[in-house]
């Protein structure tokens, strides 16, 4: 290994260790504790060190926000493939909506487990661009994991990624509300039977 590669490498490792750290942080106490200051302190590099990494927190937020969408993305993509194989015939109607049932309960799942990355995929500011040409291939794909499912169940006349941004808004404001208390406790799989039988088109 060259200087450079492993200079690249160390480099690499820095990052993974600066938003790792960061997601860590946020996910114990908020993202208001998540400073340059505390992130130097706690993983021992300088705050020109992490300086010269991401320039603030917002590209921090960023970061993490394109590391859930990844996850989220492959999270969603099992669980349909995962219901698929237990369904046998993908193609009927049980097998259709197992699939968009295990989507829905996949996205609800990620959203409550890791809330920081959630909030930083969605609420805050990463400086990242959606539904844009130069929207990143992370979240581009953590659409296409809901679109792939979703298109199937769109209905005729119904443009996929149109309805796939309804069914995600859905879910989404499901997500939202009842992370705030907003709705009672213990409907959450009512609620995604409803979502799934009155929207999707199986």
């Amino acid at each position: 290994m060259s200087v450079q590669e492993r200079k690249q490498r160390e480099r690499a490792e820095r990052e993974r260790l600066i938003v790792a750290t960061a997601r860590e942080l946020a996910e114990e106490q908020g993202w208001d504790a998540v400073t340059t200051r505390r992130l130097a302190e706690r993983i021992e590099y300088s705050q020109p060190v992490l300086y010269s990494h991401f320039r603030g927190k917002r590209e921090i937020i960023g970061a993490v926000a394109l590391q859930g969408a990844a996850e989220l993305a492959a999270e969603l993509r099992g669980a349909a493939a995962e219901a698929e194989a237990g369904a046998g015939a993908s193609a009927s109607v049980e097998g259709v909506r197992g699939r968009v049932t295990a989507l829905a309960r996949a996205y609800l799942d990620f959203a409550e487990r890791n809330p920081a990355v959630y909030d930083a995929m969605f609420q805050l500011d990463g400086g990242l661009a959606f539904a844009a040409e130069d929207t990143p291939e992370a979240l581009k794909d953590g659409f296409a994991a809901l679109l792939e499912t979703l298109r199937h169940v769109a209905g005729e006349g119904v443009e996929p990624g149109l309805f796939t941004e309804v069914f995600w808004a859905s879910l989404h404001g499901l997500a939202t509300l009842t992370r705030a208390g907003r709705l009672p406790v213990g409907d959450a799989e009512r609620r995604v039977w409803l979502l799934v039988s009155r929207l999707a088109v199986v």
